[in-house]
């Protein structure tokens, strides 16, 4: 069975920093990069971990985001001076 390569749409090859020349597959546990216009071949083993979700305040309890410091805001009239 053939293996699907597939183009990463604006990757720019680390070694002739044409974009749009890296196609990406992956073999056995093991995802490859190569460029189709210098030859640039790279091998990158597949990590299972993900990187923590960084928080934001959309993801953080609610309770998170009512604990910050609230201040009103003073709208100053520029006539009273």
């Amino acid at each position: 069975m053939a293996i699907a390569k597939r183009f990463i749409a604006g990757a720019i090859c680390p070694r002739c920093a044409e974009m749009d020349r890296i196609r990406s597959w992956e073999q056995n546990g093991i995802r490859y990069r190569e460029c189709v216009s210098c030859g640039y071949f790279e091998q990158l083993a597949i990590e299972e971990e993900k990187a923590p979700e960084l928080a934001t305040r959309v993801n953080r309890p609610r309770e998170e985001q009512d604990r910050q410091d609230v201040q009103p805001v003073r709208i100053l009239d520029p006539k009273a001076r």
